[in-house]
């Protein structure tokens, strides 16, 4: 268990700066609890930092699980087997994905702030974020990040549900983790402190020169 994200990031960033060895990157934090994570892997490593949005599309009834993402460049990502043992069908799936695409583009407009595109072609790039559950978030970011033929992409998270992980590995070309516990409810339990990072926050970490 970590006490908080910093320490997490903190003792990410350690074993990152051993396993990657780049100046052409960019670490690619998901708001907003996965900047905190990507403050500490840019100090360490020397790379910019910046946020790739996602909004996670919840289960039907249950808010905290997710079932999908929706990502930048319209991407979008549903874990079918989920969706069919929960029974969700496509009305709701179509509503869903509408309301997520305009949450996504509202807040990529207040997180960027005017700022251009991501320039991510030929690039190592590094998606972070505080853990992961289900995993549907993370493979939308990779395959957003994908659609822009970077050298390599590569997922870091202090902690990843062990059934997640081979997922993950399928997609990005190396995934660089902390913790992989079989028994995995809430990317929460394995904090000690867990506040939710504001939106405000996020902008105040983008805006610090390291």
């Amino acid at each position: 268990m970590f006490n908080n994200r910093e320490e997490a990031g903190r003792i990410l960033a350690e074993k990152l700066v051993v396993e990657i060895k780049t100046k052409e990157g960019i670490v690619l934090a998901i708001p907003r609890g996965g900047i905190v994570i990507g403050k500490q892997l840019s100090r360490k490593l020397n790379l910019p930092l910046d946020v790739l949005v996602t909004k996670k599309i919840p289960a039907p009834g249950n808010p905290e699980l997710a079932i999908g993402a929706v990502g930048e460049e319209g991407i979008v990502f549903f874990d079918e087997q989920l969706c069919q043992s929960l029974c969700v069908t496509q009305v709701y799936k179509k509503k869903i994905v509408e309301e997520k695409k305009k949450e996504l583009e509202d807040k990529k407009i207040f997180f960027r702030k005017g700022k251009p595109p991501l320039d991510l072609k030929d690039k190592t790039v590094i998606i972070t974020d505080d853990g992961v559950a289900t995993g549907a978030t993370m493979l939308a970011a990779i395959r957003v990040v994908k659609t822009q033929k970077p050298k390599e992409v590569i997922v870091a998270i202090p902690v990843v549900a062990l059934d997640t992980l081979p997922k993950l590995q399928a997609e990005a070309d190396k995934v660089i983790y902390l913790e992989a516990p079989e028994m995995f409810f809430a990317v929460g339990q394995f904090y000690k402190e867990f506040n939710q990072v504001t939106d405000e926050e996020v902008i105040n970490i983008l805006n610090f020169k390291y």
